[in-house]
């Protein structure tokens, strides 16, 4: 079966770029940023991007674009040695399968108030009530489920449609109305009345505020807001050609994701301070903090509505490519055509994301981490304090190391075309000191879990 490609470079940015683009950088980058001395902050985020992230990130797109299959492919195909590596990667390849499984309701809950918006019935939500309103949707369970298969349905059928009709074009689509609401939202948020104070706490470098705290915080933010270590950006590199060189096109999509997340900030910090509501990270953020600043805000309803469809847009994104991740692998690896391998998908993700959306009402008393936890919380800690960074480290192993793919094999397809080139003295920290930071990352994440 001939590979399919991409019909243009724009459509792999935007398409890599909007799977690395997620809620993350809306409800988690601009709380991080405001706690850890702003500006101050942002540099030391950026440093750990160029040094942590974009490494990875350019990894995991040359093994798709080598292999011109999924990262499960990839470890079939590509390395040097007898070494399985396909069996331990699989592991980590299934965090685009757990990834999907919650996610679905997060976005499920974005088009519920997205429509709740629409119709003006947040309009009488009063900032008192808006945590209550947001309580009332978790406890129903016809509210979580019903929205949560409606973004299956839709991820799945753009995937259907196929790569180039659905999947670039419909992400394209996306991609540009997500800029151009957040752009007039974050114009919209200058003109606000404590819009200077704002973005004096947001953007000012306060490096008194910083600590030792910031260092692994701007560490965690560089590596997970990318996505990288399950495959879900590995795929994309395999349906782009070798006129561009690898690290030159993983700079574009971090300068993206970057672009996202720091007028995310200018969006939140300027509405919040302004009507003196708390800018708490999370989805308390998300679906009480800011529906309370809407109710005061003149023209709050457009203005929540503008918001919500941003924030739909952000979550399509990711779940589309990770979508066409999921159905890629089951094309390469079982033979299956697209349309088969689509549905297959809707119906495998749509039970599989039941519990999350059922943990919150019908399944609340299923508290695997603890006493108050969700199994969406769970599922969370799997993937994110677990499988994301050992799939980045076994990554990096697995492109550094002659048992895997190799460092020589790794340069030559990176710098294969026109562009920003990996420097070859790199070597000697992506094999020794990137790993060390990774593990650093995971030892962090279990301490901060269960002993902080």
């Amino acid at each position: 079966m001939k590979r399919e490609t991409l019909n243009s470079r724009l459509g792999f940015l935007l398409l890599t770029a909007g799977c690395a683009i997620g809620l993350g950088n809306v409800w988690r980058f601009p709380f991080v940023v405001g706690e850890n001395g702003g500006a101050a902050f942002v540099l030391l985020y950026l440093l750990f991007l160029v040094i942590l992230g974009l490494p990875v990130m350019t990894m995991e797109l040359a093994v798709g674009r080598a292999s011109k299959r999924s990262l499960f492919g990839a470890y079939k195909t590509l390395p040097q040695s007898k070494f399985p590596w396909h069996i331990p990667g699989g592991i980590f390849f299934s965090g685009s399968v757990i990834l999907m499984i919650y996610y679905t309701t997060v976005a499920g809950w974005l088009l519920y108030y997205t429509w709740r918006y629409i119709t003006g019935a947040m309009n009488t939500v009063t900032p008192k009530d808006a945590g209550a309103a947001f309580d009332a949707l978790l406890a129903s369970p016809m509210s979580n489920v019903v929205p949560m298969l409606i973004v299956v349905l839709t991820g799945s059928a753009v995937c259907y449609i196929g790569l180039q009709k659905g999947v670039e074009r419909i992400t394209k689509v996306l991609m540009g109305g997500l800029f151009v609401l957040l752009f007039a939202l974050s114009f919209r948020g200058l003109f606000l009345p404590e819009a200077k104070a704002a973005m004096k706490f947001y953007l000012y470098p306060d490096f008194s505020k910083m600590s030792f705290q910031a260092i692994p915080a701007a560490m965690g933010q560089a590596f997970f807001t990318l996505s990288i270590g399950i495959g879900s950006i590995a795929i994309f590199g395999s349906y782009t050609d070798k006129s561009r060189s690898l690290t030159g096109e993983s700079v574009q999509i971090v300068i993206l994701d970057t672009i996202v997340a720091l007028l995310s900030g200018c969006v939140i910090f300027p509405a919040c301070m302004s009507y003196n509501i708390p800018a708490n990270g999370g989805p308390g953020l998300i679906f009480v903090s800011l529906p309370a600043v809407f109710y005061h805000m003149p023209g709050g309803q457009i203005s929540g509505i503008c918001f919500f469809l941003f924030l739909c847009a952000a979550a399509m994104t990711t779940v589309i490519a990770v979508f066409e991740n999921l159905i890629a692998f089951m094309v390469d690896e079982r033979g299956w055509g697209r349309k088969k391998a689509s549905l297959l998908c809707f119906v495998a993700i749509a039970i599989g994301s039941l519990p999350c959306a059922l943990g919150f009402n019908l399944w609340k008393n299923v508290q695997l981490l603890g006493k108050g936890s969700t199994i969406l919380d769970f599922e969370d800690y799997i993937l994110s304090d677990i499988l994301l960074p050992l799939g980045g480290l076994y990554l990096v192993l697995f492109c550094c190391w002659k048992s895997g793919w190799g460092w020589k094999n790794f340069m030559e397809e990176t710098n294969a075309g026109v562009g920003l080139k990996m420097p070859a003295w790199i070597q000697f920290y992506c094999k020794w000191i990137l790993p060390v930071l990774i593990l650093a990352l995971f030892f962090l994440g279990v301490y901060k879990r269960f002993y902080a």
